[in-house]
């Protein structure tokens, strides 16, 4: 298998600019994608946001397991950890953010008004990963194009201020990894997911990832789209993915399927699905 790492020096160029401006604001948005909850949280954000108050916000709720994103959501709050999960695109969801923020700093605003001080907007830093739907979140937020918006990792490379309504201020910053992750099924699970460009890695390897997770999380999903019988999934992950790579018309072109795979992945066609599996209320992420 091979190793994935990816921090370009623009990553590195925006921690730095994140270390010099959080003094900036008030709290921190920090966007993880909801099938990798725990993976997709960059350990640089915590270290750099210190003492600020912080929201979890999770993304793509649309695309994981419902189960799983409400139990994230039970675990963080045990944790004592503000947490929304959202679809970026919806409505109300600027409205949601904003009361949410707005009930975090509440002690902290009627302690400014108390001194007389002039009424102001709140002020966030939003941080995720790459491709974790943060322009499009953020341009919802401000009611128009203001953010950059592709499904290609890397394409915020600057931080900008915008203007959410009278009572919220956002600071974009570019979507970061970190220099090193802990261990490569992290760098796996962030692949499938996108926040990794496609050079960066094996796309077979990340495919035989997702075939391990599937077979375990969701046999029916995978069988149906893939018209597979029992005796199929009994079969290695090297020896399924060739079945498959049959199965979709390609012969013994197992680089194309691979492709096919973790595209059907992403677009939902093997189901919602969350790689990180939730906690037991009390116990730590990966236990």
């Amino acid at each position: 298998m091979s190793i994935i790492q990816w921090f370009p020096g623009h990553m590195a160029k925006a921690i730095r600019q994140m270390e010099e401006n959080v003094h900036l604001v008030d709290i921190v948005f920090e966007l993880v994608d909801a099938r990798i909850p725990a993976s997709s949280r960059n350990p640089e954000v915590a270290r750099i946001s210190r003492d600020k108050p912080h929201l979890i916000i999770m993304t793509k709720k649309d695309l994981a397991d419902p189960q799983q994103t409400a139990a994230w959501q039970r675990y963080y709050h045990s944790q004592n950890q503000p947490v929304i999960a959202i679809d970026s695109r919806a409505n109300v969801t600027p409205k949601q953010i904003t009361k949410i923020a707005a009930n975090i700093l509440a002690d902290k605003l009627a302690a400014e008004k108390e001194k007389g001080l002039k009424e102001r907007p709140m002020r966030a830093m939003t941080v995720g990963v790459p491709n974790v739907g943060k322009s499009t979140l953020l341009n919802h937020l401000v009611n128009h194009k203001a953010a950059q918006v592709g499904d290609t990792p890397g394409v915020t490379k600057s931080q900008q201020w915008l203007r959410s309504n009278k009572h919220l201020e956002l600071l974009d910053t570019p979507g970061i990894l970190w220099p090193k992750f802990k261990d490569q099924e992290t760098a796996q699970k962030l692949a499938l997911t996108g926040a990794i460009k496609e050079k960066l890695y094996e796309k077979d390897d990340v495919a035989l990832f997702a075939l391990n997770f599937f077979r375990t999380y969701h046999r029916p999903e995978l069988m149906d789209r893939y018209h597979l019988a029992d005796a199929d999934l009994e079969l290695s992950d090297v020896d399924l993915l060739m079945k498959i790579t049959e199965k979709v018309g390609m012969r013994d072109d197992y680089l194309r399927a691979s492709d096919r795979l973790i595209l059907d992945a992403r677009h939902k066609k093997i189901g919602g699905f969350t790689l990180d599996r939730a906690p037991e209320v009390g116990d730590t992420p990966n236990d």
